[in-house]
């Protein structure tokens, strides 16, 4: 089976930065290593960022419900190191795509930014990805999100989740929940 590997948000904001989520770092720690094990499972990894500008909608001081995090081009956008470094040094294409780029759009979900969303749709149709495995920071948020696009997009059997590396700012309750649910 042609399968992606896409891991939602891994930076370094959210690991411990300004908005971390609790158990990130031992997360991504054993993301990177499960990269490295399964360096054959997958024929493509996509990597979401959250790259806002300076001035981003969400950001408290802008009227928004987050602290001011991953900004473009700063160190809290970065990629987790660790999962920088598996992701390529394992065969297969590696993309990174961008969402919450514009200051007066909050895009949660990698399918909310449109190009993003089209770069990531062409990978899946001309790669002929049959499964996509998802996980990443947080769980409960982007991930949840893009989750529920995705499968509005090309339907629950095309998605699996990976727990383990979800951590969730709720510790884990609303994306167990979601996990459930595609599996009834």
């Amino acid at each position: 089976m042609r399968r992606l590997l896409l891991i939602i948000d891994p930076q370094m904001d959210f690991i411990d930065g300004s908005l971390p989520v609790p158990g990130a770092a031992a997360c991504m720690e054993a993301l990177a290593e499960y990269i490295r094990n399964a360096k054959d499972n997958y024929v493509c990894k996509a990597v979401t960022t959250d790259w806002h500008p300076y001035n981003h909608c969400s950001f408290a001081e802008q009227g928004g419900g987050w602290p001011m995090h991953c900004v473009q081009n700063s160190s809290g956008a970065a990629v987790f190191p660790a999962v920088l470094e598996a992701l390529y040094s394992t065969p297969g294409k590696v993309m990174i795509l961008r969402k919450g780029v514009r200051k007066r759009t909050e895009e949660y979900s990698i399918f909310k930014n449109r190009r993003s969303s089209i770069q990531l749709d062409n990978v899946i149709r001309n790669m002929k990805i049959e499964g996509i495995d998802i996980c990443g920071i947080a769980g409960d948020v982007c991930l949840l999100n893009t989750l529920k696009d995705g499968i509005e997009l090309y339907g629950a059997g095309m998605f699996r989740v990976l727990p383990r590396f979800s951590p969730s700012l709720d510790g884990g309750v609303l994306l167990n929940n979601a996990i459930k649910s595609l599996s009834e």
